[in-house]
C-alpha cells in the first residue's frame, strides 16, 4: 500500500489526534480507566467499552452524552486471552490501547459513519480508494450511508453474518450490528476479493470496528429496538500506528520496537523483522511485549501471586524470563526492559513516573525468584521430554509448578514445542488440595438475574436514591418498593428489601460496611441489618420485620444506629491516617490493595515486599497517633477529579470515581473517599495496630482498632500483663527481666536433671549389660521417655560383650516405646529386629541401620512384643 499523507508520526501524536478529532465533535475526553475493572465478571479491562458498560445496560445514568477515550486494555486469562499468541503473529498483544468514541443515546449511524471516514482519510491520511467496509448482512441502513453519504462504491462494501459483524454483551442485553473498516495492504499480503476472501486478515486488515447498539436481546433470543440506540467503537492504536508508520507489524512501531532493541542488546540475539519462523525473533518479541504488559499491570495495582490477576501476571513475567533463558542470558532482563517501557509509555501515562521504583522492585524480585529455580526446573523438564513418551505426567507438571514455580501453561508451552501433551487431569488431581485459584478475582457472589430486573424496574420508575448521610443520621422518607413480595407488602418475621426515596443509611462501598438501624411506619417496624447498592445509585435496605407491615408509598422514619455509625467513622478515618503513616515509614511504593471498615475494627491491605517489623509498627503507630493528638479538623468535600488530583489526593483501591469526587483531608492525609468520617482527628481516639500478616506475594495486611475498642484492647493487655506478673511474683515493669531469670533457672534445672538421668542411665546400663545372654540384652524399662529409652540402649551397647539390644517400656503418657540397636558385627538391621515387635503393640517405626525406634498403642502386648524380639535376636546371633 502507498504511504499515508498524515503528519502523525508517533503514538503520542496518534492519541492526541484521535481524541482531539472527537472533542471537536462535542465528545467529552475520558481518561483511561484502570486495567483492573469494576466489572467483576472479567479479570482485566479487555475493551474500550468496559468502563462504560453500566451506561450501556442502564445501571447508571451517563454523565455525558458523548465520550472519547484511549483505554488501556489487557487480554490474558479467561475468555479474552491472547497470551499464547504473543510473538507468533503480527498483531496479537496482551497489553494494547483501544481508541474509541461513544454515544449514549445521542447520535447514531448517520453521524458515526461519516465521522469515522473523515478521521481516517483527512486526519490519518489513508487513501480512501484502499479502504473496504463490512456491514452486517441485515444492515441496509449502514450500507446505504456508506454508499450514498460517504460515497464508497458498492463493490467495496461487503456483507457478513453474525460471527463477524454482530456484537452482543451476553446472552441478554444490548446488542447490534457492526461495521468494520479495512485497508487493502496490497497483493504482497494475499489474494484479491476484499475481507470476505481474506480469512487471516493479512491483506485486508481490519483496524476500526463501529458497533451500533440498537436492540435489546431477551433470554429467548428475541430482539426489540432500543428506545435510544448507542454507539461503541474500538480502534486498535498499535494496528493503526503500524499502518501510519509504514511497518509490516506492530512490533516495528515506536511503542514496541525500542523494547525489541533493548531485548536484543540484553541477549545478543538478532531480530529478523517479519520472520515468524525464527526462534530468536519470536523470543525477542515475547520479551518486548511481556515487559510492557507487566509494567502496565503492576502500575495499575496487579501483583504477582498464585491466583486471579496475580497468577496471570506471574505467568507473563515467567514466560518472559524463560525466553531470556532460551536466548542464553543468565543475567536479569526485566529491570532494563522495564526502564525502556517507562520511556515508551510515560508521556501517555505520567503516573508511571511516580510508581517507577515500585514497579522495578516488583518485577526484579519476581525475576530473581524464578531464576533461582528455573535452571533446575528446565533440566527436569528436558529430561522428561527427551524420554520418548507422548505425554508428560501430571505429577511432573505438578512438581514443576509446586517446587520450581512453573505455571502449568508454561510447562504446556514448552512441551508443545516437542509435540508432547501434558496430563492436565493428573496435574489437577495433584493440585486439588492446594489449588486456591478457585478464589480468583471473579469469585464475587453473583446477583440473581430476576433480582436485577426488579431493581432496574424500581430505578426506571423512581430513579436513584438521594443520600443525606453525610449531613444527618435520620430521614423522613417515602417507601418506593418492598422486595421480594407478591402483594408488595411485608409481614412480620420476614426478611425484605426496602427501597426509599431519601436515606441517611450508608451503602457498603469503598471497604466501609453498610449502615444498620431502624425503619418505622405507622403500620410496622423493620430492623435494618445491612445497606448495599442494588444498582449504582440505588440503595437497598435489607431488613427483618419486627412488627406489623411496611408498604410501598408509606412515609417512614429511617434512623441509623448512631453508636455503630460513630465507631465505623472512627475506623474509616483511621484507615486513611494509617495509609499515610505506612507510606511515611515504609515508602511511597505502598498502595492500598483492599480494606474492610466496620464498627469493631479496620483491616487494611497494602503492597510491600517484606513483613513489617515491630520497630516499624511502633513508628507507624506513633505517626498515626500524633495525627490524632493534633485534633485537626477534617475536611470531607466534593470537587472535580482533576482538582482533587492536582491537590495531591490519592485514590483508594476498589472505589469508582466519576468527574466529581469526594475528598477527605485528615491531618496530612489527602485521599479520595466517599465514606463517612469523624469531624476532627481527635474523635478517632487511640489507634492501635493489633495484627500484621502476609496475604500473598508482595501483599501485607494490618488490622487495627480505635476508640473504645482500642481502649478495651489496651486494658485487656494490661490485665494479662498484671496477671502474669502476679504469677511470677514480679512487678509489671520488671516482667522481662523476671521472665529471663526464670528461663535461666529452668534451663539450669533441666541441665541438672539431664546429668542425674545420665548417671542413673549409666548405672542401669551397667546392670542390664551384665545380664546379657550370648551378647543379647532384651529388657522392659517403664516410666521413662522414648528419648531416654534410646539413650539407655546406646549406653548398654557400649559394653564390649553386648552385640544387640532391644528395650521396651510404657511411657508416662500410656503409650509404648521400643528401641533396638546393634553393633557393627551384626548383619541384621535394627529396624528388622523390632519390626514384628512393633506390630504386636499396634504400632510402627524405623531408623538407621544400627538403631531403630518404634511406638505402639497396646501396652498389654509389650511383654509379648519383647519375646518376639528375643526370638528374632537369638536367630540373628545364631546365624
Amino acid at each position: 500500500m502507498s504511504a499515508n499523507t498524515s503528519s502523525i508520526t508517533s503514538a503520542n501524536q496518534l492519541r492526541e489526534a484521535f481524541t482531539g478529532f472527537f472533542e471537536s465533535k462535542g465528545h467529552t475526553p475520558v481518561q483511561s480507566a484502570s486495567l483492573i475493572p469494576h466489572e467483576r465478571t472479567t479479570l482485566f479491562t479487555f475493551a474500550g467499552m468496559v468502563p462504560f458498560k453500566p451506561y450501556f445496560v442502564g445501571d447508571e445514568a451517563a454523565p455525558y452524552k458523548r465520550a472519547v477515550s484511549v483505554q488501556k486494555c489487557a487480554r490474558a486469562g479467561g475468555k479474552h486471552n491472547d497470551l499464547d499468541d504473543v510473538g507468533r503473529t503480527k498483531r496479537h498483544l496482551v497489553f494494547f490501547e483501544m481508541m474509541g468514541n461513544f454515544s449514549f443515546g445521542d447520535y447514531f449511524k448517520s453521524d458515526a459513519i461519516p465521522w469515522s471516514w473523515e478521521l481516517v482519510t483527512e486526519v490519518f491520511g489513508f487513501d480512501g480508494d484502499q479502504l473496504w467496509i463490512t456491514v452486517h448482512e441485515s444492515d441496509d441502513e449502514a450500507e446505504q450511508i456508506w454508499h450514498d453519504v460517504v460515497g464508497l462504491p458498492m463493490n467495496r462494501i461487503q456483507r457478513l453474518g453474525d460471527a463477524d459483524n454482530f456484537w452482543q454483551m451476553g446472552d441478554a442485553g444490548p446488542c447490534g450490528p457492526c461495521s468494520e473498516i479495512h485497508i487493502d495492504r496490497g497483493a504482497a499480503f494475499g489474494p484479491e476479493g476484499g475481507p470476505l476472501n481474506d480469512k487471516k486478515g493479512d491483506r485486508f486488515l481490519e483496524f476500526w470496528n463501529l458497533v451500533f447498539m440498537q436492540f435489546n436481546q431477551a433470554k429467548d433470543g428475541s430482539r426489540t429496538p432500543l428506545p435510544k440506540p448507542s454507539i461503541d467503537t474500538g480502534a486498535g492504536l498499535e494496528r493503526i500506528l503500524a499502518l501510519m508508520q509504514g511497518t509490516d507489524s506492530v512490533w516495528e512501531t515506536d511503542v514496541l520496537f525500542p523494547l525489541v532493541q533493548q531485548a536484543q542488546s540484553l541477549t545478543s540475539a538478532k531480530y529478523r523483522a517479519g520472520d515468524y519462523d525464527d526462534r530468536d525473533s519470536f523470543s525477542l518479541r515475547v520479551l518486548a511485549e511481556h515487559a510492557r504488559s507487566a509494567t502496565m499491570l503492576v502500575n495499575d495495582g496487579v501483583f504477582p501471586s498464585n491466583e486471579g490477576r496475580g497468577y496471570v501476571l506471574r505467568r507473563i513475567i515467567r514466560r518472559a524470563v524463560r525466553h531470556a533463558y532460551l536466548l542464553g542470558t543468565e543475567k536479569l532482563v526485566m529491570p532494563k526492559l522495564t526502564e525502556t517501557a517507562f520511556e515508551v509509555m510515560r508521556t501517555a501515562y505520567p503516573e508511571l513516573n511516580a510508581n517507577k521504583d515500585f514497579i522495578l522492585g516488583v518485577l526484579t524480585k519476581e525475576e530473581e525468584s524464578f531464576r533461582q529455580t528455573l535452571k533446575t526446573g528446565i533440566t527436569i523438564l528436558e529430561d522428561e521430554l527427551s524420554g520418548g513418551a507422548k505425554k508428560l505426567g501430571g505429577s511432573t507438571a505438578f512438581l514443576l509448578h509446586d517446587t520450581y514455580g512453573f505455571p502449568l501453561e508454561l510447562t504446556q508451552e514448552i512441551a508443545s514445542e516437542r509435540n508432547i501433551e501434558v496430563d492436565v487431569e493428573g496435574f489437577e488431581k495433584e493440585m486439588s488440595a492446594q489449588r486456591k485459584r478457585a478464589k480468583s478475582a471473579r469469585k464475587g457472589a453473583a446477583v440473581n438475574a430476576s433480582s436485577v430486573e426488579s431493581y432496574r424496574a424500581v430505578m426506571e420508575q423512581h430513579g436513584t436514591t438521594t443520600f443525606v448521610g453525610y449531613e444527618t443520621t435520620e430521614s423522613t422518607s417515602k417507601v418506593l418498593a418492598v422486595l421480594p413480595v407478591v402483594s408488595d407488602s411485608a409481614e412480620g418475621g420476614n426478611t425484605v428489601e426496602i427501597f426509599l426515596d431519601i436515606t441517611a443509611f450508608y451503602a457498603e462501598s469503598g471497604g466501609q460496611v453498610g449502615d444498620t438501624g431502624v425503619i418505622t411506619s405507622s403500620t410496622g417496624e423493620a430492623r435494618v441489618v445491612d445497606t448495599t447498592f442494588a444498582l449504582p445509585g440505588l440503595r437497598k435496605h435489607t431488613c427483618e420485620m419486627t412488627r406489623g407491615v411496611i408498604e410501598s408509598g408509606q412515609q417512614v422514619q429511617a434512623s441509623v444506629d448512631v453508636t455503630i455509625r460513630d465507631a465505623t467513622r472512627r475506623n474509616h478515618t483511621a484507615t486513611h491516617v494509617l495509609h499515610w503513616a505506612l507510606r511515611q515509614v515504609l515508602g511511597e511504593h505502598v498502595k492500598q490493595a483492599g480494606s474492610l471498615v466496620s464498627d469493631e475494627r479496620l483491616r487494611f491491605d497494602f503492597s510491600h515486599y517484606a513483613s513489617v517489623t515491630q520497630d516499624e509498627i511502633e513508628q507507624i503507630e506513633r505517626l498515626a497517633n500524633s495525627e490524632v493528638l493534633s485534633n485537626t479538623q477534617t475536611r470531607n468535600y466534593e470537587t472535580s477529579k482533576d482538582e482533587a488530583t492536582a491537590a495531591g489526593a490519592i485514590a483508594f483501591f476498589g472505589d469508582k470515581y466519576g468527574d466529581m469526587v469526594r475528598v477527605l483531608e485528615a491531618g496530612n492525609s489527602i485521599e479520595l473517599c466517599g465514606g463517612t468520617h469523624v469531624r476532627a482527628t481527635g474523635d478517632i481516639g487511640l489507634i492501635k495496630i493489633v495484627a500484621e500478616s502476609s496475604i500473598g506475594s508482595n501483599l501485607r495486611r494490618i488490622e487495627a482498632v480505635t476508640g473504645e475498642n482500642a481502649l478495651n484492647f489496651v486494658l485487656d493487655a494490661s490485665r494479662t500483663l498484671h496477671s502474669a506478673a502476679d504469677l511470677l511474683g514480679a512487678s509489671s515493669s520488671d516482667m522481662v527481666a523476671t521472665v529471663k531469670r526464670k528461663l535461666s533457672e529452668i534451663k539450669s534445672l533441666q541441665d541438672e536433671i539431664k546429668q542425674l538421668r545420665g548417671g542413673q542411665a549409666r548405672q542401669l546400663a551397667g546392670g542390664l549389660a551384665a545380664q546379657h545372654v550370648n551378647g543379647v540384652v532384651i529388657s522392659r524399662v517403664d516410666g521413662i521417655t522414648p528419648n531416654d529409652l534410646r539413650e539407655l540402649a546406646l549406653a548398654i551397647r557400649q559394653d564390649s560383650q553386648v552385640q544387640l539390644v532391644v528395650l521396651g517400656g510404657v511411657t508416662d503418657s500410656g503409650g509404648v516405646a521400643l528401641v533396638a540397636t546393634v553393633s557393627s558385627g551384626v548383619s541384621m538391621s535394627a529396624g528388622d529386629l523390632i519390626k514384628d515387635a512393633a506390630k504386636a503393640v499396634g504400632g510402627g517405626g524405623g531408623g538407621k541401620g544400627d538403631i531403630a525406634t518404634a511406638g505402639g498403642k497396646n501396652p498389654a502386648a509389650l511383654d509379648e512384643a519383647l519375646e518376639i524380639a528375643r526370638r528374632v535376636a537369638t536367630e540373628a546371633i545364631g546365624s
